[in-house]
């Protein structure tokens, strides 16, 4: 994308974006507000750019013909996602498969190698309205990696796993990315990014303020920065004034 800017109403909350997302992890951190998951909205082709170029797979995305055929290769799991309470995991995913166009004659096998790759595949026949909170985020996660989509964008993918879960779905969205997918990942568990991500962005206020790998964010940590370690306290130190002034107002 090349100088996008995206808002709601009277609102910009990206502004002049320019961003190209690479076959690899890419962490994204913001603070609430900072305009991550319109962000992701925007790349999902669900909200179109206010002005600004947005391309993906070589292609402009400026009209809806476009972007339905972008859509057949980008794998969305929002952090609160829709379902239909009475759908089996195996027929949520089966749907979102067809949602985005993937050949009627491979959705069977492709449903059940997404509910393999999350650990469900003995659980396909439950209903989504039984599922507890982690097991509806795998669910979430299997519906979105389903024929391993060339763009895939996971906001706040983890919340609600267990740590083994979670060290089962870091390896899963590596060997996507060695594949050939670009994974974004929007998440506020740093140690998530630090464990699995290749390039981190934080964006701020509508705006990337950094863009590098984690081993670089963390040597950009200050002394006096909040944080538990020195990846934490670099990504305080890049959004700078807002720690600061936090702690002035303590």
């Amino acid at each position: 994308m090349t100088s996008l800017t995206q808002g709601y109403g009277g609102r910009s909350i990206i502004q002049d974006l320019d961003l190209s997302i690479q076959p690899e992890v890419t962490g994204l951190l913001g603070p609430n507000g900072a305009g991550k998951t319109t962000l992701f909205r925007t790349l999902a082709t669900i909200t179109p750019p206010r002005s600004g170029h947005l391309e993906l797979f070589g292609g402009p995305v400026s009209n809806e013909r476009q972007a339905r055929r972008a859509r057949r290769r980008i794998g969305y799991l929002p952090q609160d996602f829709g379902y239909y309470p009475a759908f089996s995991i195996k027929d949520f995913v089966s749907y979102c498969a067809w949602l985005r166009e993937v050949p009627s004659k491979k959705v069977d096998s492709l449903t059940r190698e997404a509910l393999a790759a999350v650990g469900l595949a003995d659980r396909a026949q439950e209903r989504m309205k039984s599922l507890s909170g982690g097991m509806l985020r795998r669910a979430g996660i299997a519906a979105a990696v389903v024929g391993s989509p060339s763009l895939l964008l996971l906001d706040e993918p983890t919340v609600g796993l267990d740590p083994a879960q979670r060290l089962d779905f870091r390896e899963l969205i590596r060997s996507l990315a060695r594949a050939g997918t670009a994974v974004v990942l929007s998440t506020h568990l740093v140690e998530d990014v630090g464990a699995a991500c290749d390039t981190v962005l934080v964006l701020d206020d509508g705006r990337i303020r950094y863009r590098g790998t984690p081993q670089q964010l963390a040597e950009l940590a200050s002394p006096t920065a909040p944080g538990d370690n020195p990846l934490e306290r670099g990504y305080m130190t890049v959004l700078g004034d807002q720690w600061s002034n936090a702690g002035d107002a303590r």
